[in-house]
């Protein structure tokens, strides 16, 4: 009789390009997420959640960084329905819903959504799969007065889930100037926008590896093109000189004084309509801001903001923070950009053939919680476990319990230990793990007198590294209290703590 091949055990193993979230990094994400909707909300703008995944063909071709159609998204092939894919971010759905159901919605439309995306790309360090994306987008208002509202609500929210000012910095630019600056530097035409088509391509995508190319590699790639340090040959745009002088120009244009900018801005498009055009919006977008108290502390012109050019058809927004954080090997460096967002005039008309001016920004949910955990501005009382009601004795587990019920009708987190009670050592370090503040202790003296012990774990574990005897006399962290004091003790303990 053949025998038969026992199947292998699966290997309890995350795929590659994921990761699992425990405990605190949840409840952290949770109130954060918290915070910005009701920053959102305060502006005006409505909750819309949309289906993770959505037709092929109403994704498109709009993922950023990446040139082939479906290439970086997980997608796959229906019987009934063709191809569907788990959505990239949440614009293209955003896109989708606006064109199917524009009759019942109010025009403008403001809409806010929270939730993972997914991108079939190369993970690397601190880069997944999945990620969570919390955006804002009013669709329907062709005045730049919708950008700015953008940018200022975009500020309001980094301060309101802790970022002050000083730390972070808003930025903002304009594709249409730099449309602009490319038809003076000869690689763009009014009248056939076809023309150079590639050229320009090639220009935007050298412009926005400015920060990892630096200058010389960037002029490199305007010229004839760039071998990289591996040998590899990168055709370039073929552009002379002088015309990579504007286009170098343009990403150097930043000045002082938010006017000088400008100022420079207009001297680089000269009498470029596409990019006079684009700097009559900055201007406005920075005086509308003025008007509101958004000065360069917060937000500022700033034509060096390149990233998702190709994707936006007029302004566009960054926010960086500005603080330096130490990497893994123990170096200085920034933190970097945390959102993200412009006007995408284009995406709807996909699918009503009319245009349809949108404009809107996405928050890296992910990447600002690891910036507020680098700074020590979260984790320490996110992290904190639930109040511990041992059990000393199993006949009278419903005692214990309405004590546990007493302190969560007081809004206090509490649990009673259903493990084994028998090793009273094992109930203080399922605690201990578990990172309680205070250990509830009422055994048959105690329950007989009308007392129960309440052990501060915070500061026993304190005493414990560095208190002397002496000390460890003074500063008892076990109390004997009346059992009618449950609450106003614990209260008053984890009140030391916040």
């Amino acid at each position: 009789m053949a025998k038969v091949k026992k199947q292998p055990r699966p290997k309890a193993e995350t795929p590659k390009g994921f990761r699992d979230y425990f405990g605190h990094e949840v409840t952290e994400r949770q109130e954060m997420l918290r915070q910005i909707a009701e920053v959102y909300s305060h502006y005006g703008f409505d909750a819309l959640e949309t289906s993770a995944v959505e037709t092929v063909e109403a994704l498109g071709k709009f993922l950023p960084d990446v040139d082939r159609p479906n290439e970086g998204v997980f997608g796959w092939e229906e019987d009934d329905s063709g191809w569907v894919a788990l959505r990239y971010d949440m614009t293209a759905p955003l896109a989708r819903v606006y064109a199917q159901f524009r009759n019942d919605l109010p025009t403008p439309y403001r809409r806010y959504a929270m939730g993972p995306v997914w991108r079939n790309e190369k993970p690397g360090p601190g880069r997944f799969r999945q990620f969570y994306q919390c955006d804002a987008d009013t669709v329907g208002a062709p005045s730049v007065a919708a950008d700015a509202e953008i940018c200022a609500m975009l500020s309001d929210t980094l301060e309101r889930v802790g970022i002050p000012r000083g730390d972070y910095i808003v930025r903002i630019n304009n594709r249409k100037v730099l449309n602009g600056v490319m038809e003076v530097a000869g690689v763009l035409d009014p009248s056939d926008e076809t023309k150079f088509e590639a050229e320009r391509g090639i220009v935007l995508r050298a412009i926005d590896k400015l920060d990892r190319l630096g200058e010389d590699g960037v002029r490199a790639l305007l010229g004839e093109g760039r071998k990289d340090e591996s040998g590899d040959f990168t055709k370039g745009a073929g552009l002379a000189d002088a015309q990579a002088d504007v286009v170098m120009g343009f990403m150097d244009a930043r000045r002082d004084i938010g006017a000088e900018t400008l100022a420079r801005l207009r001297e680089l498009v000269g009498e470029s309509k596409i990019g006079s055009e684009g700097v009559d919006e900055l201007e406005e977008i920075a005086t509308l801001l003025d008007a509101q108290g958004y000065g360069p502390d917060r937000i500022i012109v700033d034509p060096s903001v390149v990233r998702g050019l190709g994707y936006y058809t007029g302004p566009v927004y960054e926010a960086e923070l500005t603080f330096e954080i130490f990497d893994e090997k123990g170096r200085k460096r920034q933190f970097g950009s945390v959102a993200g967002g412009g006007r995408y005039d284009d995406l709807v008309k996909r699918f009503t053939g009319q245009a349809v001016p949108a404009t809107g920004v996405s928050i890296g949910v992910d990447r600002l919680l690891a910036a507020l955990r680098a700074k020590g501005r979260i984790g320490q009382d996110s992290a904190r476990g639930p109040v511990v009601v041992t059990v000393m004795d199993k006949a009278r587990m419903a005692d214990y319990q309405l004590m546990v019920r007493e302190l969560r009708e007081a809004g206090i987190r509490a649990e009673v230990y259903l493990g084994n009670p028998k090793n009273f050592g094992n109930q203080l370090k399922y605690a201990d793990k578990r990172n309680s503040p205070v250990a509830v202790i009422e055994g048959g003296d105690e329950a007989e007198r009308g007392v129960i012990q309440i052990k501060d774990l915070i500061l026993g574990a304190k005493i414990a590294e560095e208190a002397t005897l002496e000390e460890w006399k003074d500063r008892p962290s076990q109390y004997e209290v009346a059992r009618g004091d449950l609450v106003a003790k614990v209260r008053e303990i984890l009140d030391l703590y916040k």
